[in-house]
């Protein structure tokens, strides 16, 4: 067995996701204008899917061990790094990863529960199993591969007008909170961890600030939590990476080169991650509109879709900005314009497409994520199993602790500054929903691959001793936020009164109100000339929609917009429908239409059931 080498220092003007990732990603791992065939051999070294391609070993590596000839054999629970040689094996560990991400969430949906939750138990559950290969999870597959398309589709998901709302609330928790619990680990870190001093400390801090919001809002939005507060905190996990990767940077840099950053040069290098991922999101942005407004074509805007999602985070790294603040930038930009380049039919099939693309990436992602206890405990041997356990519990109590120390008086400093400086409506918070916010800073994968991409070795060859204890607390964390607190968090919000919130149904039943008299008044102003039928098919469109209006009832906070009545016929018609679909299915069983005529009425059918089941 080789022992690691060190290389040189890195400069701290490394990739926003940090000195150490930076380490591991740099050289010929990323050189992306090198010409298409390196180019392709390079990604896929950089995604951890091939170890046979020549590149510079970083001190981000971990020791070189050798493999059997068939290292996927039955009973061999060895790590292994993927190669082109053994492409076959990963591809049976990829399918069987993802029948496994299908029937673990089906059984999810079934008990009501989060599935990225019941994920994380079954991978966790199924990496005790010996007979089961340890499957790794690199930091580059996280950064590279999983987070641009994650973050792209949040961001598409999230409202521009709410984010800019909430703007100063999300601040707070995205930077402020970030650094905060950077400096309280490097504060406490050596009452629990004695060989941590507070340099280690907050290189801790700051590989566990970024939260994971999307066990979070799942379950936020199925038990109707208040609005406000799922908004609050999608829009922090949409920035908080950014900043906790950046004080990730800084606290590499210290235990590398032994340098301390000041104040002055850390606040520029927020700056420029922020106004750079800006710019490069926005120019991203604008190249995609305008490309789209040549184009109708599905496939081909599906596909512009997901390059963008990675061209924006990788051009925003190469300009040494924030990749997540250039995608999440871009993101939030195209789905604003949205509407003046994608046809409804293309609209349809991206989202679709963007559903499946998401739930799978996350199902890996955090079943993954499980499976990584094996390495995780590999590399605390030398401590005894109570010790370790008295450090994970200690270590995530203290990170609740210090959320829950900066929710409360930030919430009322926020408060002022909206009611008072940008003159908003808002309320006093109370204290049951600032608990809320304070009890959901769930951890994920985002963390677990910061701690992973920690260097081996410092800048003057010694081995860094502290890492391996870093990545199990890590670990750590995830375990208690995402699961203890994932689990209890309906039950909390039920009790402190918060759960089954139906706060947009009035805003709903407004905007139907607006959209039909809005219709009615242009079928009046239309001249439809001599054409009696022309005429007639006015006076029964009016109608309709006539019907239609009184069918919407004032509404109180949490009463839906439609009255029984107008349930009552949906689901009469969603009745008929279905009559109407096992029709077509007999008229192709027997012969009397074709696949093409069959298919055509069969989207029909489905659009029309959509829509019937959006109001039933």
């Amino acid at each position: 067995m080789q022992p690691p080498r060190a290389e040189r220092p890195v400069p701290p003007h490394q990739s926003q996701f940090g000195a150490a990732h930076a380490v591991a990603a740099a050289g010929d791992r990323c050189r992306l204008w090198s010409g298409s065939s390196t180019f392709f051999f390079q990604s896929l070294d950089a995604a951890g899917l091939s170890g046979v391609i020549g590149r510079q070993k970083s001190r981000a590596d971990p020791p070189e061990v050798s493999v059997s000839p068939n290292p996927y054999r039955i009973g061999d629970t060895r790590e292994v790094t993927p190669t082109l040689s053994n492409l076959p094996a990963l591809q049976i560990e990829m399918l069987a990863l993802l029948i496994a991400i299908a029937v673990i969430a089906g059984i999810a949906r079934r008990l009501s529960v989060s599935y990225p939750i019941v994920l994380v138990i079954a991978g966790l559950a199924s990496s005790f199993i010996p007979s089961l290969p340890r499957v790794p999870l690199p930091p580059d597959l996280v950064f590279l591969v999983f987070l641009p398309p994650l973050l792209f589709a949040a961001a598409w998901q999230t409202s521009w007008t709410d984010f800019k709302y909430n703007i100063v609330s999300i601040g707070s928790l995205a930077i402020g909170l970030v650094f905060f619990t950077a400096i309280g680990v490097a504060i406490t870190a050596h009452y629990f961890l004695p060989s941590f001093d507070w340099r280690v400390g907050f290189l801790l801090g700051a590989v566990v600030s970024p939260t994971d919001a999307v066990a979070a809002s799942s379950i936020a939005k199925k038990i109707g939590m208040p609005k406000r507060i799922v908004d609050v905190l999608e829009g922090e996990s949409l920035l908080n990476d950014a900043t906790g990767l950046l004080a990730l940077e800084f606290g590499v840099d210290m235990i590398i080169n032994g340098t301390t950053p000041t104040i002055g040069a850390g606040l520029l290098r927020l700056l420029w991650l922020f106004t750079g991922g800006v710019a490069v999101g926005l120019v991203c942005g604008f190249v995609v509109t305008w490309f789209e407004k040549w184009i109708d074509d599905g496939p081909v805007e599906i596909a512009m879709s997901f390059i963008v999602a990675y061209g924006s985070y990788l051009a925003g790294e190469s300009v040494h900005a924030s990749g997540v603040i250039a995608v999440v930038v871009c993101g939030l930009y195209l789905s604003r314009k949205s509407a003046t380049f994608f046809s409804p039919t293309v609209r349809l099939q991206t989202m679709a497409v963007w559903d499946a693309a998401e739930f799978g990436l996350n199902g890996l992602v955090f079943l993954l994520l499980g499976l990584q206890l094996p390495v995780v405990l590999a590399g605390i041997r030398d401590y005894s199993h109570v010790r370790v356990v008295a450090y994970g519990l200690g270590f995530a109590a203290t990170l609740v602790a210090l959320r829950m120390i900066w929710c409360y008086p930030a919430a009322l400093v926020t408060y002022k500054i909206r009611r008072y400086v940008q003159h908003q409506p808002e309320n006093v918070p109370t204290p049951r929903s600032i608990f809320v916010v304070g009890w959901t800073g769930m951890r994920g994968v985002v963390a677990l691959a910061a701690a992973s991409s920690l260097p081996y070795t410092l800048g003057n060859g010694q081995p860094f001793a502290q890492r391996n204890m870093i990545v199990f607390l890590t670990f750590c964390v995830i375990l208690v936020t995402l699961v203890l607190q994932g689990l209890t968090l309906p039950a909390l919000v039920r009790a402190l009164g918060l759960g089954n919130e139906k706060a947009d149904g009035c805003d709903e039943g407004e905007a139907r109100r607006i959209l039909i008299r809005r219709a009615m008044e242009h079928l009046q102003n239309c001249k439809p000339g001599e054409d009696e039928d022309l005429h007639h098919a006015y006076d029964d469109l009016l109608h309709q929609y006539e019907h239609r209006l009184e069918s919407i009832q004032d509404c109180g906070p949490g009463v839906p917009a439609m009255d029984r009545h107008a349930r009552t016929m949906s689901t009469v018609m969603l009745e008929t429908v279905q009559a109407e679909r096992e029709q077509l299915i007999e008229l192709r069983e027997t012969g009397r239409v074709d696949e093409s005529v069959y298919r055509t009425l069969e989207r029909e059918l489905d659009l029309s059931e959509s829509r019937l089941q959006s109001v039933a």
